[in-house]
């Protein structure tokens, strides 16, 4: 693992340097397309996916595949042994502007098999761009951690909401069915306690770690499947796709906060172990919910009690099913507004199995590799809810 580590720790490095002598010539802010899975592409994420094919090019000893969040998966080598999978920033909007929520976030699995999952994960490193300090595990040697003023994990023992400090997501999520899922916990906690929305998930995780924080919530995913007829206020929100929590926003974090004794499931409270790591549809997106204590667990997955917001008019004349009894039951997400209708997965209105083909990993020569780890494309049109099959549900976040 000695060799494993100080390429990723190596790697780490190498980006936040070229992020920071960039930084150092002024902040430009500009917006250069979007990701393959249409999020949108910041000059700074120009710089740092640069720097990571430039680094492993150079530096790399052991054959390496690397799945990046811009640029897919590129084969290093012949038959790779590894894929690295890396989000090169982490925290693109604090990073663009001169914040310290931005990461580089860097996971590795062994590439044993066709698709590769979160649980195949045997290493990871985290790296905060604007300080430096760090938190670096794997199989052998567990956690170890750098540039914090005290040792690390140091989890909250925090119980009461009330006093609660955690911070949720709003990125390509429909504001509106956001406040009717978290109000009850805000209006609770924002006074006595702290709520922060850093648009990182990576950042938010590593602050339960270090102690910062009591938890971290990211539902969007989960009203998206218990409610299909929001889809179309989530491709609104996302301009035209689904943007919840991709594998690389999460795939370092998860292992880590799993190592510190953070628990972390999706809003369902399912393991997130089966998420495959490189496949980018909105089906193998996930919810999140990680926290220090098992009560804060259990008090961010808490139903609100409350009622929901009259829904505006549909996007398109479907009938309305209505919200799920049994579903609202469980949490936070299941007391959304029902709105809108179920549109297409992409922009000028093609249908979910061009997208998902679209956005497949693609090696440097633009073919699919077979280590590729994507579904076979037969997910393809309207977003299926998870509500009334137990297998599908054990996967759903």
């Amino acid at each position: 693992m000695t060799r494993l580590k100080n390429l990723l720790t190596g790697l780490g490095q190498h980006v936040r340097t070229e992020l920071t002598a960039y930084a150092g010539r002024g902040l430009a802010r500009q917006v250069h397309g979007d990701s393959p899975g249409g999020d949108a592409q910041f000059d700074v994420d120009e710089v740092a996916e640069r720097a990571v094919l430039a680094y492993l090019r150079e530096h790399a000893d052991v054959p390496l595949a690397v799945y990046t969040e811009d640029g897919s998966l590129v084969e290093l080598a012949p038959d790779p042994r590894y894929v690295l999978v890396v989000d090169p920033i982490d925290g693109t909007r604090p990073t663009s502007a001169g914040l310290e929520m931005g990461m580089v976030s860097i996971a590795a699995a062994p590439l044993a098999g066709p698709a590769p999952t979160l649980d195949d994960v045997t290493a990871a490193y985290l790296l905060e761009i604007k300080t430096g300090a760090w938190i670096y595990g794997d199989d052998d040697e567990g956690l170890s951690h750098g540039g914090f003023p005290h040792a690390l994990p140091r989890l909250s023992r925090t119980t009461d909401p009330a006093k609660m400090f955690w911070s949720i997501e709003f990125n390509g999520h429909p504001m509106r069915l956001m406040t009717a899922a978290y109000a009850h916990l805000v209006d609770r906690s924002a006074n006595t306690g702290g709520i922060f929305v850093f648009n990182s998930a990576t950042f938010s995780i590593s602050r339960i770690i270090t102690g910062q924080l009591d938890a971290y919530v990211d539902i969007g995913n989960r009203v998206l499947r218990d409610h299909p007829a929001t889809e179309a206020d989530f491709l609104a929100a996302g301009r035209g796709s689904i943007l919840h929590l991709f594998p690389y926003d999460i795939a370092a974090a998860t292992y880590l906060a799993k190592r510190a004794g953070v628990t972390i499931t999706d809003a369902y409270g399912a393991d997130l172990g089966t998420t495959q790591l490189l496949d980018l549809d909105p089906m193998n997106q996930k919810s999140c919910i990680a926290a220090a204590t098992p009560s804060c667990t259990r008090n961010c997955s808490a139903p609100s009690g409350g009622t929901s917001p009259a829904p505006p008019p549909p996007a398109q004349e479907e009938p309305d099913e209505g919200p799920d009894p049994e579903r609202a039951a469980h949490g936070v997400a299941g007391r959304p507004p029902e709105a809108g209708g179920l549109g297409a997965h992409r922009r000028g209105g093609a249908g979910r199995a061009d997208r998902h083909l679209r956005h497949r990993p693609q090696c440097a020569g633009g073919q699919v590799p077979r280590r590729a780890g994507c579904g076979d494309g037969t997910r393809g049109g309207r977003y299926r809810g998870h509500g009334g099959n137990g297998g599908d549900r054990a996967q759903a976040g």
